[in-house]
């Protein structure tokens, strides 16, 4: 689809379009993006306007943890993309995506791209590819040697929600190679940003 996208670091300025992207449903469900970053027993108990007011608190507490993409100016899409160390949940040692080292989760230099949102008028047109190589942008320039995430092989449409951890087509396009496998269809991969 040809749409320019523009990418900024979501930083407290940038809140109300961070709001307004994500509407009155906080994305999916009121998630307001915590998913990765609180245990389950923790969010689930919280009403979504505090899963909104921790969001806010991360975010006004910096540094920005992800980027939105613009279209004509309009918030359109979010990538929580940044070190691994600030989405705790990711780095479970009960996930699928938990560090192959355990000094991976303090190393600041090794990132993860650990979910996707997109303005629901803009899925399933193939614009995931450009969310992230916006995230990869974002990494290298701000001295990530290493990009990880944990997608899914397959879904049963191309808008589906469980998209929102990436699918592993859109990772293998962009370079990122398997480093683990610890559940059938959720890869661990990688991309060396040094090279």
């Amino acid at each position: 689809m040809d749409i320019d996208l523009r990418f900024e670091p979501v930083t407290p300025e940038r809140w109300t379009d961070f709001e307004t992207l994500f509407g009155p449903r906080g994305a999916f469900c009121d998630c307001w993006c915590v998913a990765l970053r609180l245990p389950h027993a923790v969010r689930t108990k919280m009403r979504p306007d505090e899963r909104k007011g921790y969001i806010k608190n991360r975010i006004a507490a910096g540094p920005p943890p992800g980027i939105l993409a613009y279209a004509d100016d309009r918030p359109v899409a979010w990538v929580q993309v940044g070190p691994r160390q600030d989405v705790a949940q990711f780095n479970s040692p009960r996930t699928v995506s938990r560090p192959l080292e355990e000094g991976d989760v303090l190393d600041p230099s090794i990132w993860a791209v650990s979910c996707f949102f997109l303005s629901l008028p803009l899925r399933g047109k193939g614009l995931s590819h450009r969310l992230l190589q916006g995230a990869i942008d974002h990494a290298r320039q701000n001295g990530a040697r290493c990009l990880e995430g944990c997608p899914i092989d397959h879904t049963k449409q191309s808008k589906s929600v469980t998209l929102c951890i990436g699918s592993t087509a859109i990772f293998d396009a962009a370079g990122f190679e398997p480093v683990a496998r610890r559940k059938e269809g959720r890869p661990l991969m990688r991309l060396d940003l040094l090279q």
